[in-house]
């Protein structure tokens, strides 16, 4: 540039000089990744997965217009199973609603409150009542067969192959890892707060509105296939002679052939769950 000495080291570029995507105007990536503004309001236990300064109050958030409310809300460390109504800018919409449109006002609420006749619009459906638990949740998966719940558990299954299952056979994924809810592959599932399993139990009957006391047949606490009824002289050789002179009913596994009776071990579990004394084993 004419008449200007540059600063040792520096060089001076005249404005043709300047790349066209630098130019004052000029939009250097394309309109798809401009992101907009939208301001997000968690409410309840939602406000649990946020930081403290985002927690109880509205704040601004950068979403990309082909952006999902799910992806939205997920990048904000929110699992989708843990919603159960969003509102934008008071109308209800689906978690696959897009685009957000800039400056518009998001509501989010958790699965488990209503706000009376108000529909949650493309949510997912009320779980379903057969579940599949992480590894961390071994003694929650036995409370749920001994009530009769259909559980899958094993203690050493990769994420990505719990989610693949769980998505295959239409099961509620119960963890308290986040990162899992948020799989691809996760439709359903319920995120445990609470740490000792008969909590974490309590937890999951209010929030799905299950019945552990209701009398249905319990399944095998070990492997989850439902109990049959056996005779006693057809599981004799399998039983110490206390037990044999103590008990007349019990129940065998199809799968595993685990024998069980109403023991203490299974009035100390009844008993956990509040059962009634009839029923099923």
């Amino acid at each position: 540039m004419a008449g200007v000495r540059a600063p040792p080291g520096f060089t001076v570029f005249s404005a043709s000089d300047v790349p066209p995507a630098l130019q004052e105007g000029h939009r250097p990536y394309p309109a798809s990744e401009v992101h907009l503004m939208s301001d997000f309001r968690f409410y309840a236990e939602l406000n649990d997965f946020l930081p403290l300064p985002r927690r109880g109050r509205s704040f601004t958030h950068a979403v990309a217009p082909h952006e999902s409310l799910k992806h939205a809300i997920e990048s904000l460390g929110v699992p989708h199973t843990e919603v159960g109504l969003v509102l934008l800018d008071g109308v209800p919409v689906g978690l696959q609603h897009r685009p957000l449109g800039d400056g518009g006002r998001v509501a989010v609420y958790p699965a488990w409150q209503t706000l009376g006749p108000v529909p949650a619009v493309g949510l997912a459906d009320v779980p379903p009542r057969r579940f599949i638990a992480d590894a961390h949740l071994g003694r929650l998966a036995r409370y749920l067969r001994f009530a009769g719940y259909d559980t899958l558990y094993r203690n050493d299954w990769p994420d990505a192959e719990l989610a693949a299952l769980a998505r295959a056979e239409d099961r509620t994924v119960l963890t308290r890892d986040r990162d899992l809810l948020m799989h691809r592959d996760v439709v359903h599932g319920c995120y445990l707060r609470a740490i000792e399993p008969l909590e974490q139990l309590r937890e999951l009957v209010a929030r799905l509105r299950l019945d552990a006391r209701a009398p249905r047949a319990s399944r095998c606490l070990l492997c989850n296939t439902p109990l049959a009824p056996a005779a006693k002289e057809a599981v004799a050789d399998r039983l110490l002679p206390r037990t044999l002179a103590d008990f007349d009913e019990f129940w065998r596994c199809p799968d595993c052939e685990r024998v069980y009776w109403r023991g203490l071990h299974w009035q100390r579990l009844r008993a956990a769950l509040g059962k009634p004394a009839g029923g099923g084993a």
